[in-house]
């Protein structure tokens, strides 16, 4: 079968949606390091949007290692396929990405883009910041110390911007705005300290004045369950193209993008490509990890309670959902102060999302890393419920269901995901079904607070969830 490209575009069968532009016309403004799956299927797709407006947005994507993507995309002029999966699923050809670049191997022309960009972003994960456990940079990082000593030749991410900035300040070039894709918290801020920290370990102090004064780091958050591509998701690409695809990309319908409002005159150019851009993204954030987060911890441990494998599985439990709904109307929503986010309707397509059969999210998958997920994730609301005077019944639920799981993991000789896998399996082997397992769990102030755990309100709304769900674990759903 013939491959996708800028030649073949026009074969491309329809309903699939194909760029609306000419793609002839486009210019890079864009530089993104960082090209997997998720940028493609997300902050590319928001740019695709914004072609046929503004032409001068179209994107160069490097690569800080790897050639794979480049390899995959540049026999198709940088054009893939966006698959939305859903029960009715839409595809589309995404034709934002006009090249795709290997750093370590061009290292001059990836500078070249950045002197003629006017965004950066990057999706690098989090440990690509190079940050220490206090989110500062890392000085003593390999990558950094190496970058120190070679700045024309960058390995990180920090180095790139910096190395780039500093040419951009040479050339009597305004600073790039750089935006952080990543799930870091206050990632905006974070970087730009960062930066400014690389480039004042470089001897540079009028560079990182010069990018104090000047650059831009808006925060963001982004969000959208971006399933790994298969070879299922190939075949149904290439059926509803009647063309091959290399490497196309899969996400649920729902997407968000949340930009501080440092856009400057592109704030609406951002808006109507669907971006929000706020005043402040923490409320956001937060509410993701309470209402998102905090509800899909709590349907994982519940959930594998009752034999479910998966979300949609799960929410198809009716007791299971409705608890769900509550916990995050009642409990959850009255912990959130975020004028510029409609709670109720976010709530209303977090449950929609949740009942997506396409996307097979694994509670089992949900429920890896859970001592480090919860203080956020379901014991900081509760926190603020009990100083407020709130009940904490059911935001208890999950994290006694989160007790169980450890139990019976460690009973079943199953392997416990957790970077605290050792403590948790070393208190649930001493566990006997009775009271003091909660008290032995609270105990562990690794996971949990000394100030909730010794709360008596929590503590008994917990030991009581606990032997419900060992006796009766529906009676513990019911209204």
């Amino acid at each position: 079968m013939t491959h996708l490209s800028d030649e073949t575009l026009a074969h491309v069968r329809p309903p699939v949606r194909v760029p609306p532009y000419d793609r002839a016309t486009l210019q890079i403004g864009v530089v993104h390091f960082g090209p997997g799956a998720f940028h493609r299927a997300h902050q590319a797709w928001y740019f695709d949007r914004m072609l046929a407006e503004r032409p001068d947005m179209a994107v160069c994507a490097v690569s800080l290692r790897t050639p794979d993507v480049r390899d995959a995309l540049a026999p198709q002029d940088g054009l893939y396929t966006l698959v939305e999966k859903e029960a009715q699923p839409a595809v589309q050809v995404i034709g934002s990405i006009l090249q795709v670049l290997v750093a370590p191997e061009d290292p001059g022309l990836v500078f070249r883009r950045l002197l003629e960009a006017r965004y950066v972003t990057a999706t690098v994960t989090e440990k690509g910041y190079c940050l220490t456990s206090s989110g500062e940079l890392d000085l003593d990082h390999p990558d950094i110390r190496r970058d120190l000593a070679r700045r024309e030749q960058p390995t990180s991410l920090i180095g790139w911007i910096t190395e780039a900035l500093s040419q951009r300040q040479r050339h009597d070039l305004p600073p790039f705005t750089t935006i952080s894709c990543d799930n870091l918290s206050d990632n905006g801020a974070k970087l730009r300290r960062a930066v400014i920290r690389f480039a004042e370990a470089r001897g540079e102090r009028d560079l990182a004045r010069w990018i104090e004064a000047a650059a831009r780091f808006p925060c963001s958050m982004v969000d959208s369950i971006t399933p790994a591509t298969d070879d299922g998701l190939r075949r149904q690409a290439a059926a509803a193209l009647g063309l091959d695809d290399a490497w196309p990309v899969q996400r649920e319908r729902f997407v968000q993008w949340v930009v501080e409002d440092e856009l400057g005159d592109d704030a609406d150019l951002f808006r109507a490509a669907g971006v929000t851009v706020a005043r402040e993204v923490a409320p956001f954030e937060r509410a993701k990890l309470r209402l998102l987060n905090g509800a899909h911890s709590t349907l994982a441990y519940v959930g594998l309670g009752l034999g479910c494998e998966t979300v949609s599985a799960a929410m198809a439990d009716e007791r299971l959902a409705g608890f769900v709904e509550r916990m995050m109307r009642q409990d959850v929503a009255a912990s959130l102060d975020a004028p510029e986010l409609d709670v109720p309707d976010y709530i209303g397509q977090i449950l929609v999302r949740f009942r997506n059969p396409a996307i097979v999210h694994k509670l089992s998958q949900i429920a890896w890393d859970g001592s480090q997920k919860l203080r956020f994730r379901l014991l900081e609301t509760a926190t603020e419920a009990l100083a407020a005077g709130r009940p904490v019944d059911r935001l208890a639920v999950g994290v006694a269901a989160w007790m169980r799981f450890v139990v019976r993991q460690t009973r079943a000789g199953a392997q416990i995901v957790d970077p605290f896998a050792d403590g948790l399996a070393a208190v649930a082997r001493n566990c006997a079904d009775g009271p003091d397992d909660v008290d032995r769990f609270l105990a562990l102030s690794e996971v949990i607070p000394p100030a909730l755990a010794t709360d008596e309100r929590f503590r008994g709304a917990v030991a009581r969830a606990y032997a419900t769900l060992q006796a009766d674990p529906a009676t513990v759903l019911r209204p």
